[in-house]
């Protein structure tokens, strides 16, 4: 459970069934053959498949247990058809596919607090209606997707400009909170990305450890069942306490 933060398990691999439901057998006989850079941020090498098969299973575990999945590579820019920007298979999405084939759930809300936009989850939900997706992303910023006008009725992107806090973050976050009670999901996931840190090197933004903890403590109360799961974070020192406030917010 997410409250048990300390309580530590070792996931299976999903299947290329799990992972089929949302990706094309073209990307995953890529990702499992492919000794290289898919793009100039993406490298596979020899056990690239197998750590993007137990990144996903630790999704599906997160999902199965109401926890967090502490797993690499992320997944949240992988595209039905395209790995990119570190990501080869979409984490969250495959989880929440998952949970509709396997638990019966209907209604799966992912809320991505990533400062990236979750470009692959949106490209693999898009038109979905049993799922939500709804991001909280630095923009302008890679991969250049999710600005204002880019809405559907299963997608609400909430892009934020640099520098943008935890007052800020709290601001946005009404907005979140009113698509996702709306939507009234079974299952929440949250794709977990901590690289919106005020000492995170890659983005903008100005978000502290409170503020993690305090969207956590939000996201906690929009759905009976919550899981999470990790994407970006690049600052190796801060990322361990940021992960535990995020922690401590869900149980709260």
């Amino acid at each position: 459970m997410l409250h048990e933060r300390f309580a530590f398990a070792e996931c299976a691999p999903a299947t290329d069934d799990d992972v089929l439901r949302c990706h094309s057998p073209e990307l995953v006989e890529r990702v499992r053959a492919m000794r290289g850079w898919i793009d100039a941020d993406t490298l596979c090498t020899d056990t690239s498949y197998e750590a993007a098969l137990l990144a996903a299973g630790a999704a599906i575990e997160a999902v199965r247990r109401g926890g967090f999945a502490l797993a690499r590579p992320p997944g949240h820019h992988a595209e039905r058809d395209r790995a990119m920007g570190f990501c080869l298979f979409d984490n969250v999405a495959i989880a929440a596919r998952w949970a509709q084939a396997e638990l019966g759930v209907q209604r799966v809300a992912i809320i991505d607090w990533d400062v990236h936009h979750g470009n692959g989850t949106q490209d693999v939900v898009a038109g979905d209606d049993s799922i939500l997706f709804v991001s909280l992303h630095q923009w302008p910023l890679y991969p250049g997707t999710g600005g204002p006008e880019e809405q559907a009725h299963n997608l609400v992107n909430i892009p934020l400009p640099a520098g943008t806090g935890d007052s800020g973050y709290f601001d946005a976050w009404q907005t979140v909170s009113r698509a996702v009670t709306a939507f009234e999901p079974e299952l929440l996931l949250v794709s977990a990305g901590f690289d919106a840190h005020v000492d995170d090197p890659l983005a903008g933004m100005q978000v502290t450890a409170g503020g993690f903890r305090e969207l956590a403590r939000c996201a906690a109360t929009l759905a009976p069942r919550v899981a999470a799961v990790l994407e970006g974070g690049y600052n190796l020192r801060t990322l361990p306490g940021l992960v535990e406030s995020a922690l401590e917010g869900f149980a709260l």
